[in-house]
């Protein structure tokens, strides 16, 4: 992934801008720290920040066509560009061996239409020149970040970033660009292209469980994920859905080591270089001194001989660490700060070993009503509700953290869970087979995809106390005193007296505990303008189905280390 930055219809001529656009896609540099690029044309601007994973050595950008009437900035993968290359034009001129260039090449014959046939992660902007035409894309789910911003003292022009810093000094309105959506400056209209059985979330499933097809297609998933000319990991915390990608992605490696065939199809692609340059897959955990997580992580990581590397923080290292996070992250909501932190802090480790790109399990909870607030579900067609709208917002949650967290120094996170053809299998299940009650964890129909007990010829992909591990939340799972220190430095850092006057202060999305005061008091020294609040919206469980409003797994109940069991 990368940074981009651009400006369409400028009030005058872009050159006189261009030093100003190069100062505001700085501020993205962290996301691309291997080169820089900008393209003006006419009162146009593009600027790209690149992180270079795949056409290492060509791939920089703006990328632009022959007669360079067609300039692209791309943040992101994408998985099927060889099989994309195939449905070009005979005599088609590739410049690059990147796998963004492709886009450009098919918007000749498509147009807008080519972001439907697009299978990876990506946010891009396209200037069409000759039609004075600009068309920007983000990925189905929003696993990349983009933005758009307008200056109501420029009527006409428009500005693209991939994280709102670039934006905030220039614009007075800014939303998230909205995921599955193309905008196109012809019709001036942002309309969704991603439009899958699932996503009317009233409509509910009777598909019966296929163990089978969500464990081959999961693993199709994160095999056409090992795209990369660089060295890659895992990030495990030693719960189910890291542990399911690590021992996935594991089991894909070997083969390639060993030289057997991976059975690629349907436009898969595995680049083999990466695991040639570092062949064993490295696996990356962070906690406090003696967390849950990092015991887990030990185990798991045992059992699949990864070459593991634990890292400890403190609670200091932590709170040194929340106005950056926050600056990085973009966002006061509470959940994502707590679980950002302990990830923005292991992707630095991870970067100087390297490391330009890991897996991560982000979207299982989502899919699978992993959450243990999932277990109060009034019934299994309002679970099923429930997981629609969660996976539809993940770009406010955690794509957010994942993206955000790890691009803070330049690592690129992948999350199989979130590839369209496992979301077309996995949210297409009966929601009967996805409630939680006593005698059934959540989660319990992907737990059992990869349970091998039933035949003795298997190799196992976990062990049972990973397999069957309950659901920690990040935040939790680092250490239990992290949480717990966090709300005890909010109690020290807001007064009584300032804690009563929130609602005054910040009207819309009052922080209802000092925890979300702080916060947002950090979040509006660095982003004090009205227009960057548009986009945060927070992440919490449901009140009306009787959960406590705070997010963390421990709040709730049915936590085998609830609150009230400590107490």
């Amino acid at each position: 992934m990368c940074g981009i930055f651009g400006v369409y219809n400028l009030p005058g001529d872009a050159n006189a801008f261009r030093q100003r656009a190069l100062f505001l896609s700085k501020k993205l540099r962290h996301r691309g720290p291997d080169w820089s690029g900008c393209t003006v044309a006419g009162n146009h601007i593009l600027c790209h920040e690149r992180l270079a994973i795949v056409g290492v050595e060509s791939g920089a950008q703006p990328l632009t066509n022959d007669d360079e009437t067609l300039i692209l900035s791309v943040n992101g993968e994408i998985y099927n560009h060889k099989a994309l290359r195939k449905m070009c034009p005979e005599g088609t001129h590739f410049k690059t061996q990147s796998d963004c260039e492709v886009i450009l090449h098919l918007y000749k014959t498509m147009g807008p239409e080519v972001v439907k046939h697009l299978d990876g992660m990506f946010s891009w902007v396209l200037l069409d020149t000759k039609k004075n035409r600009i068309i920007a894309a983000r990925d189905p789910i929003g696993i990349t970040t983009l933005y758009q911003g307008w200056n109501s003292k420029q009527p006409g022009t428009i500005y693209f970033a991939s994280e709102l810093k670039a934006l905030n000094e220039e614009c007075d309105r800014i939303i998230a660009f909205p995921p599955g959506h193309v905008f196109d400056s012809e019709t001036g209209e942002t309309t969704r292209y991603f439009e899958p059985t699932w996503w009317d979330g009233e409509k509910i499933p009777s598909n019966p469980v296929d163990y089978q097809l969500i464990r081959e297609s999961l693993e199709k998933a994160v095999r056409k994920r090992l795209m990369s000319e660089v060295p890659y990991g895992v990030l495990l915390s030693g719960g189910l859905d890291s542990s399911l990608i690590a021992s996935i992605a594991a089991r894909e490696t070997q083969k390639i080591i060993d030289g057997v065939p991976l059975n690629i199809k349907d436009g898969d692609e595995v680049d083999e270089s990466a695991v040639a340059s570092w062949p064993r897959l490295h696996s990356f955990s962070i906690g406090l001194e003696g967390s849950p997580d990092l015991a887990a992580a030990r185990v798991a990581a045992d059992y699949l001989k990864t070459v593991h590397h634990e890292y400890t923080f403190t609670v200091q290292d932590g709170l040194d660490a929340i106005a950056d996070v926050v600056y990085h992250l973009e966002t006061y909501d509470v959940t994502t700060i707590r679980a950002s932190t302990p990830m923005y802090l292991l992707s630095r480790k991870i970067k100087a070993m390297g490391v330009k790109m890991v897996l991560s399990g982000e979207g299982a909870d989502e899919i699978f009503g992993g959450y243990l607030y999932f277990h109060a579900a009034p019934s299994a067609a309002d679970l099923h509700t429930e997981t629609v709208s969660r996976v539809k917002n993940l770009h406010y949650a955690d794509c957010l953290r994942a993206n955000k967290s790890t691009m803070a120094w330049g690592v690129e996170a992948r999350v199989p869970f979130l590839d369209k053809a496992f979301l077309e299998v996995a949210m297409n299940v009966d929601p009967k087979e996805k409630m939680s009650f006593k005698g059934k964890m959540e989660k319990h129909i992907l737990r059992k995809a990869f349970d091998t007990s039933a035949d003795p010829t298997a190799q196992p992909y976990l062990p049972d106390s990973i397999l069957w591990r309950q659901k920690e939340q990040f935040s939790d799972g680092v250490g239990y005193s992290w949480i717990d220190s966090l709300k005890d430095t909010a109690l020290a850092k807001v007064s009584d007296e300032d804690f009563a006057k929130a609602a005054t202060r910040w009207p819309q999305d009052t922080p209802q505990t000092k925890e979300a005061y702080w916060y947002r008091e950090v979040f509006e020294q660095w982003f004090p303008q009205d227009a960057c609040t548009e986009s945060v919206v927070r992440w919490i469980p449901r009140g009306d189905w009787g959960c406590p409003a705070d997010p963390s797994g421990r709040a709730q109940k049915v936590h085998d280390s609830a609150y009230e069991k400590t107490a």
